[in-house]
């Protein structure tokens, strides 16, 4: 078994792990803590797959910064003020566990029955040069420059509207 493999069923373990312990912890600070260690172990999965930029990103984006704007949201909302949303409505429970339950099927299907694309990349070299951050940088600003821009512009739109409501609700 090469190293690679190992560490495949490693982080593939971590990642599965947290998972679960994400959504059935109670508090809500444990368990973003939980999708901080899943999204790392998602980041290990993507450097097996030799995706520097988006192991890169999935820490830095994600776990970084996402998780300190989810933490600040628990923080400002006082979750344990809240009453249980499940125990006052029954109904949506039972739907909630049919829609998981369809989901379980699908994934479980997917793994066992499923057969891999034909589409996939027969040139491992040339799938490597393309998820390298030179190759995304250079293709980002050669290619791409008019939406990335576009798109720092919209960030800058949402935070400047998120900025005026919440300076609104204090006042």
């Amino acid at each position: 078994m090469s190293l690679e493999t190992i560490l495949f069923y490693v982080f593939g373990s971590v990642a599965a792990v947290a998972a679960v312990l994400m959504i059935t912890r109670s508090n809500a600070v444990i368990s973003a803590l939980f999708l901080i260690l899943n999204m790392a172990s998602l980041a290990g999965l993507y450097l097996i797959l030799n995706a520097q930029f988006i192991a890169v990103a999935q820490v830095i984006v994600y776990a970084g910064a996402i998780m300190v704007l989810f933490l600040f949201v628990l923080m400002l909302l006082k979750p344990e003020n809240e009453r249980k949303f499940m125990a006052s409505s029954p109904n949506v429970k039972i739907f909630t566990i049919f829609i998981a339950a369809i989901v379980f099927f699908q994934i479980a299907y997917m793994i066992f029955l499923g057969k891999p694309s034909s589409l996939v990349a027969k040139d491992v070299d040339a799938s490597v040069q393309a998820g390298t951050i030179e190759e995304i940088g250079r293709q980002l600003f050669t290619n791409y420059v008019l939406p990335f821009e576009a798109a720092g512009f919209l960030l800058l739109a949402a935070t400047i509207g998120a900025l005026v409501i919440a300076k609104k609700k204090f006042e």
